[in-house]
C-alpha cells in the first residue's frame, strides 16, 4: 500500500496566525505551512491565511484537532491527508516563468526557456525544500528594491539573512552586486542555495552556509532579511551592526499593521538608520498608506528600505 501522509488544516484570522502556529508545534506537528492569497496555493478567504500541520501519525492529528476545538474561540480544523509521494513534486505544475521584477524573470528548470528579451535577465530557480519561489509578495518587494537600486547595488557586497532558496541573493548577483553571503538557521537549505547558484552560473561569486546573523562577524553594504516581523524586531541591533557606515537594508516579511512599530524600532536605534522608503505590495491595490489610514479588507505586505549614517559604503573587492 502506498504511505499516506495526515496533516491538519485550519482556517485563522491573519494576526493571529503566528500564535496558533506554534500551538500547532506544541501538539506535535512536525512542520506548519501557512497559506495565503500570495502563495501558489491559496488560502482561506481574504484577511484569513490557512495553516497546515503536518504531523507522524493520525492519531497526533486528531488530538490536535481536538484541542484547536477546545479554544476560546473555538477553531474548527479539518483532518486530511495524502496518498503517496507523488505529492512532492505537484507544485511544479502550476510553477511557471514570471517577472520577478521588470528587468529579471524566474524561470523553473524543467521549463523549457524562451529566448530572453533585450535587459532581460533569467533566474532559473528551484526553491526545492527552502522558501522562496518568488510568487510570494515579500520576496517580490525586496526584489523590486533591489533592482530600483541596481546603481547603489553594483559592485558590491550584500548580506541575505535567511535566505530560503536564496533567491533574494542571487536577484541581487544578477544586478550586479560582486558577491553575496547568504545564511539561513534551517541547514537543509543550503544545499538548495548552492544548486541554485550552480544552475545560474554564480557559485563563484555566493558563500552559503547555515548560521545566524549573530555569527556574522563583519560588515556588509547591502544587508536584506525577508522573515517576518516578530523575528526582525528583536533582530534590529545586529542587523545594524552588520551594516556598514552609509549602507543600505531592506526588510520585508511585515504587514502594514505593523510597518510603524518596525520603523520605530529601527529609526530609534543608536546611528540612528533612516527610513528611505515603504514599498507596499502592488496586488493590495494600495499606494504607500498615510499613517493612520486604515482599510476595511485585508491588509497588504510591505518592504521596508533604511540606510546607515555615514560615507557611502564602499565597494567590495
Amino acid at each position: 500500500m502506498e504511505p499516506r501522509y495526515p496533516f491538519v488544516a485550519v482556517d485563522v484570522p491573519e494576526p493571529e496566525a503566528d500564535e496558533i502556529a506554534a500551538a500547532l508545534f506544541e501538539l506535535g506537528a512536525s512542520g506548519v505551512e501557512q497559506r495565503d492569497e500570495q502563495t501558489l496555493v491559496r488560502g482561506a478567504r481574504s484577511g484569513q491565511v490557512t495553516l497546515v500541520a503536518s504531523f507522524e501519525d493520525h492519531g497526533e492529528a486528531e488530538a490536535a484537532i481536538a484541542a484547536l476545538g477546545e479554544l476560546e474561540p473555538p477553531l474548527a480544523a479539518r483532518l486530511e491527508e495524502v496518498v503517496g509521494d507523488a505529492w512532492r513534486d505537484a507544485w511544479k505544475e502550476h510553477f511557471a516563468p514570471f517577472a520577478l521584477t521588470p528587468t529579471i524573470t524566474v524561470v523553473p528548470p524543467w521549463v523549457e526557456r524562451a529566448p530572453e528579451r533585450e535587459g532581460e535577465r533569467l533566474l532559473l530557480l528551484e526553491p526545492g525544500r527552502a522558501f522562496g519561489t518568488g510568487l510570494h509578495a515579500t520576496t517580490g518587494l525586496v526584489a523590486e528594491l533591489l533592482d530600483e537600486h541596481a546603481a547603489e547595488l553594483r559592485g558590491r557586497e550584500i548580506l541575505d539573512v535567511g535566505t530560503g532558496s536564496g533567491i533574494l541573493a542571487l536577484v541581487a548577483l544578477l544586478l550586479g552586486a560582486e558577491r553575496a553571503v547568504a545564511i539561513d538557521n534551517d541547514d537543509d537549505v543550503i544545499e538548495v542555495v548552492l544548486e541554485n547558484a550552480a544552475r545560474n552560473g554564480l557559485e563563484g561569486r555566493i558563500e552559503a552556509s547555515a548560521g545566524v546573523v549573530e555569527q556574522v562577524m563583519r560588515q556588509f553594504p547591502w544587508v536584506v532579511a525577508n522573515i517576518e516581523a516578530r523575528v526582525l524586531r528583536p533582530m534590529a541591533p545586529e542587523l545594524a551592526r552588520v551594516l556598514a557606515p552609509g549602507g543600505w537594508l531592506i526588510l520585508s516579511g511585515i504587514l502594514e499593521s505593523e510597518r510603524d512599530d518596525l520603523v520605530a524600532r529601527y529609526t530609534s536605534l543608536p546611528g540612528p538608520l533612516a527610513h528611505v522608503a515603504t514599498r507596499p505590495d502592488p496586488a493590495s491595490g494600495r499606494g504607500e498608506r498615510a499613517a493612520g489610514r486604515g482599510d476595511a479588507g485585508g491588509e497588504g505586505w510591505v518592504a521596508l528600505l533604511f540606510r546607515a549614517p555615514g560615507g557611502a559604503a564602499p565597494a567590495s573587492g
